[in-house]
Order: C-alpha cells, then structure tokens, then sequence
C-alpha cells in the first residue's frame, strides 16, 4: 500500500528517537489482560503470549538478509578478521548529529506525502481524460454509423 513506506520511515525515526530522544519515543502499547487471564496471572501463571509483530511496524515488510554458503570449504577460506582499530577519546553525547538524520527522515516522508498527492492528483486528470476519449469515440462512432447508413439508402 501507499502508506507502508511512510511507516517504515516513521518506526525507523521513532527507533533514532528511543537512542537519541527518548523523551520523543513512543513506547508500544501495554497488552490489556482479560479478566480470567487477570485472575490466573495473579494466582502466579503466566500471561498469554503476545503476538508477534507482522514484519516492520506491522506492515507486512521482512527483513532483507543475504544468505552465503555454509558448508566446509567457505569456512576454511575465511580468515581471521583484522583487530580493531584504536579509539578516538573518551564517548561524548552527539545529539546534534541524531538531529540531522532525524530530520532527514522527516523531509523523506514530507516528499513521499508530496509524491503521493501529486501521483493522486495525475491519476485522476488521466482518468477524467480516458472518459473523455472514450465519450469522444463513442460519438464519433455513432455519427460514422450513421453516414455510413446513408451511404447506403442514397445507393439503394
């Protein structure tokens, strides 16, 4: 659909918020319990397991993995990774930075929200057009048929 990419683009922003804002994150939901589950919890069961999400933001979309051999031979070729390189100094909070990408996905789904408005927009101007075509023909062919009838009386 139309609004899963908004979507994606959304979770992915508030995932940005939860490390850089956590006061702009939006936590999910708490699972209201019925109330026999209620009772059976507070008598020590455990609760109903929740569902799981379907995809990304429960649109449907599954992670993209790349899948390599795994077999013997592939294993054996790989050599042990370099070691890591040296640090830079001590950890210091970068909101600024967290702010530009956060940004940029807001300007990402204004212009996709643009795009869509103008593909709207496009879809119905075509189809006014199509009627209007097909209209048009319709008549033409109504007055073809028509001459062509009086084609053939005059000969008759």
């Amino acid at each position: 659909s139309d609004s899963a990419a908004k979507e994606v683009l959304r979770f992915a922003k508030n995932r940005l918020n939860k490390f850089y804002n956590p006061k702009l994150y939006k936590w999910a939901p708490k699972q209201e319990l019925s109330a026999e589950d209620r009772i059976f919890v507070n008598n020590g069961g455990t609760p109903p397991p929740t569902e799981a999400p379907g995809g990304i933001a429960g649109t449907g979309v599954t992670v993209l993995a790349q899948i390599t051999a795994h077999n013997a031979d592939a294993q054996a070729d790989k050599a042990a990774p370099a070691p890591p390189p040296e640090t830079w100094g001590a950890y210091t909070v970068k909101s600024e930075e967290s702010n530009g990408v956060i940004a940029m996905i807001d300007l990402l789904i204004k212009d996709l929200t643009k795009e869509l408005t103008e593909a709207e927009a496009e879809e119905k101007h075509a189809q006014e057009d199509y009627e209007t075509m097909m209209q048009d023909a319709a008549d033409k062919r109504t007055t073809d048929s028509k001459a062509l009838e009086a084609k053939v009386s005059t000969k008759a």
